[in-house]
């Protein structure tokens, strides 16, 4: 017999892995978005939006479950023991997590839409280069961070577009902004 594990012991593996990692991933998201603020702010409410920006709803739902399958692409990855890769590719979900985490309260917390452009903009490449070494780790741990990625690249176009329609955003006064009450 020249396996390391049986099949069954591989299952369990990935299944601590996947009990402790997706929890914890889908409980920074949710940390990095309440420190930072939230789409409910006087300061955001007071921003012009972009044409593409979608019913806020749409963030909760979308980031629950792409936070739900970055933490099983990574306990996919972190449950293959011998892979050559794989020390590597959790160091780059660590740095593409920890970008992630700090969108939030630079976008919502600081107000400083530049700053988090920037910020989106190293994660895509990190993200990227996640992808890439998840792929040679797990095939299927990488193709679960695509819708991710393809999120990224739309939430940096959104940005882009906040930033192009609020230059002065930074200056906006969250006390004396308009309160809007329909009936």
């Amino acid at each position: 017999m020249n396996r390391l594990a049986s099949p069954a012991q591989l299952r369990a593996s990935l299944l601590r892995w996947a009990l402790f990692l997706i929890p914890l991933v889908m409980l920074l998201g949710f940390l990095s978005g309440r420190v930072g603020g939230d789409a409910t702010s006087p300061w955001f409410m007071a921003l012009e939006k972009p044409a593409i920006f979608p019913p806020p709803v749409t963030f909760g739902i979308v980031w629950s479950a792409l936070y739900f399958m970055m933490g099983l692409a990574l306990a996919m990855v972190c449950a293959a023991w011998g892979a050559r890769w794989r020390p590597w590719a959790i160091a780059a979900f660590v740095v593409q997590l920890a970008l992630n985490l700090t969108w939030s309260p630079v976008f919502f917390g600081a107000h400083d839409i530049p700053l988090a452009q920037a910020i989106l903009l190293a994660l895509v490449l990190a993200v990227a280069v996640t992808i890439w070494l998840f792929a040679r780790v797990r095939k299927a741990a990488a193709w679960l961070l695509v819708p991710y990625m393809a999120w990224i690249l739309f939430a940096s176009v959104l940005n882009w577009q906040f930033l192009q329609l609020n230059p002065d955003a930074k200056e906006i006064d969250a006390n004396n902004a308009v309160q809007v009450i329909e009936l």
